[in-house]
């Protein structure tokens, strides 16, 4: 377990069948909360959404509206109302977001990166990063975080926190949105990151024809 959690950099947890089902059980109720809360719905609805699978407000704002719909008890008027609140949820939540990313100051320009919602921006924001140049002079690390191992026989290795975690943004997506960035601040141009591109790729035909 030991050498497994030092390889990988990650925490192993192995759970009994009552921790998962507790687990399980916990998980049920945050999601039914988030649905009540979000969706001003009673907790029968809301435990009836989970029940069906839905794990968030975009889920239910998205999908197709029979899929809500053929819930038992439902019916396409029901099933549209749900759908509607969970999309002015959405809204409303956008809108506060991009009113918390103006007063953090964070450039609009910044949100032309692809890439780059509303939340990362805040939180972007957070951490001074509010223009296009401080995004483009990010290290990928920065971004995602990254773990450091120590030396000493026994010690565990650290996990060092990026800007975007809990987004979910893989090392690539961030080194794309990087480059992204440094074509838009003018240090690069798009030629170069697709002259950069070829050269990869020729690099990777060399090698698999010397295996």
């Amino acid at each position: 377990m030991r050498l497994a959690s030092q390889l990988t950099g990650w925490d192993i947890d192995i759970l009994t069948e009552a921790e998962e089902s507790e687990r399980r059980q916990k998980e049920f109720a945050e999601r039914t909360q988030v649905f009540m809360d979000a969706l001003d719905v009673d907790e029968v609805i809301a435990q009836l959404l989970v029940t069906e699978g839905f794990a968030s407000i975009e889920e239910v704002a998205f999908v197709d509206l029979s899929e809500i719909a053929h819930i038992e008890g439902f019916d396409e008027n029901t099933a549209s109302e749900i759908q509607n609140r969970a999309r002015e949820y959405l809204e409303q939540q956008e809108a506060e977001r991009d009113a918390k990313r103006r007063e953090l100051g964070v450039a609009d320009e910044l949100a032309e990166v692809p890439g780059l919602t509303t939340a990362m921006l805040v939180a972007l924001g957070e951490n001074g990063i509010k223009t296009v140049e401080d995004f483009a002079d990010c290290a990928t690390d920065e971004l995602v975080g990254w773990t450091e191992r120590k030396k000493e026989k026994d010690s565990e290795p650290v996990r060092h926190k990026g800007h975007l975690d809990g987004f979910e943004v893989s090392r690539k997506d961030a080194e794309a949105m990087i480059m992204a960035a440094r074509v838009q601040a003018g240090w690069i141009t798009a030629e170069d990151l697709e002259q950069g591109g070829a050269d990869e790729d020729a690099a990777g035909a060399t090698d698999d024809a010397g295996a």
